[in-house]
């Protein structure tokens, strides 16, 4: 939240797209996402939610065929901006990534070992052509 609002309050992006799980009544990671964005004082209507960005490679393909980016500045801790920028790259799309500060040591070691199977995971994906699990209707970003 913080490298998101550092990015839009100096202007080098003008909507921030948040990607997030919200399958459960109890747990909804786009809203709690923008509650912190408009806490942290980004206007309401700069921000773009996407309820089905399960993963990673969901989020990265729907921001495309959904939200239609061909570029975007992906935020987030380092590990995890690699992975969706290589994605972002096997679907030809142009994704550069701003590294959020990093987990706490203490989540370090659980949080490490999820990327390591994750990352594992995104080479099954590749060649397994694995598609987002929702797509839907297209959503139009405003310029």
């Amino acid at each position: 939240i913080k490298a998101a609002t550092e990015l839009y309050n100096a202007g080098k992006v003008k909507y921030i797209l948040v990607s997030g799980d919200n399958r459960r009544n109890s747990y909804n990671e786009p809203e709690e996402m923008k509650k912190a964005l408009i806490a942290a004082g980004t206007p309401d209507q700069r921000i773009i939610l996407d309820y089905a960005g399960l993963r990673t490679l969901d989020s990265v393909v729907r921001a495309h065929l959904i939200f239609g980016l061909e570029r975007f500045t992906l935020i987030s801790q380092q590990f995890h901006n690699e992975r969706a920028i290589y994605l972002a790259q096997q679907s030809h799309l142009q994704a550069i990534g701003y590294s959020a500060q990093d987990v706490s040591a203490y989540a370090g070691f659980k949080t490490n070992l999820r990327e390591l199977l994750a990352r594992v995971k995104v080479f099954v994906d590749i060649v397994t052509n694995k598609a987002p699990k929702h797509l839907g209707e297209k959503v139009k970003i405003p310029e």
